[in-house]
């Protein structure tokens, strides 16, 4: 997938001000400070878009931002060859391979700092978009590969299996580690989920620097859209 466009909308408080319409959402949420800002920014090629800051807790809206894209080069696999089917656009696709579809950056659960009242909040805005929201296609759940597994974490994947929602795990910041490191922390994380899970969701690991997982990334997306 190849981003053409990625634009602001709107920030909304509740899941009904959302924006109205059946375009398909892919929402990114995770612990405060875990780097969803840079790798939205990373992954539309639009480094303002998402604001960053060296405060963690800054987004506490739902924030919906436009992309445009057109299918990766390479050509995407055929549905149902010989019929009409396979020379037919995807449902979620316009002639020529073109996709609109939003960007849903969500606020980040588990800062400390925030008091009880607006924790609360937060939360109801959070399961409220999740669980209502038909239009959200993949909640992507970034997980700070330098980090032990942390049970706040490990209670939320289990909340979205309890409740069916269709999620995948971004691990952010690999960078940061060396590749022994980095290996034996996937290799960690993903054992402790299999004591719990029988198939383990799928799993992309990324770098907003060097930008490791952007094309894997695009590409999940890519093949959500194109089903």
């Amino acid at each position: 997938m190849l981003i053409k466009s990625a634009e602001y909308v709107i920030s909304s408080a509740r899941v009904d001000q959302c924006p109205q319409g059946d375009l398909p959402e892919f929402a990114f949420i995770g612990r405060s400070n875990v780097g969803k800002s840079s790798l939205i920014n990373m992954l539309t090629g639009r480094s303002g878009l998402a604001k960053t800051s060296a405060t963690p807790g800054k987004t506490i809206l739902i924030n919906h931002f436009m992309v445009k894209a057109t299918a990766a080069s390479h050509p995407a696999p055929l549905r149902g060859e010989g019929s009409l089917s396979a020379v037919l656009p995807s449902p979620r696709r316009g002639v020529g391979g073109e996709a609109s579809w939003y960007l849903v950056d969500l606020p980040g659960y588990g800062y400390a700092k925030r008091g009880m009242a607006q924790r609360d909040e937060l939360q109801r805005m959070i399961t409220g978009y999740i669980l209502r929201r038909e239009q959200m296609m993949n909640l992507f759940l970034l997980i700070d590969a330098r980090h032990e597994p942390q049970r706040i974490d490990l209670e939320f994947i289990e909340w979205l299996g309890e409740n069916g929602i269709p999620f995948s795990i971004v691990f952010t910041k690999a960078d940061k580690l060396s590749k022994g490191k980095l290996a034996a922390n996937i290799k960690h994380y993903l054992s402790e989920l299999q004591e719990q899970w029988e198939e383990l969701p799928p799993h992309f690991i990324t770098s907003s620097e060097t930008k490791q997982g952007k094309e894997e990334l695009l590409d999940y997306i890519d093949e959500i859209l194109s089903s």
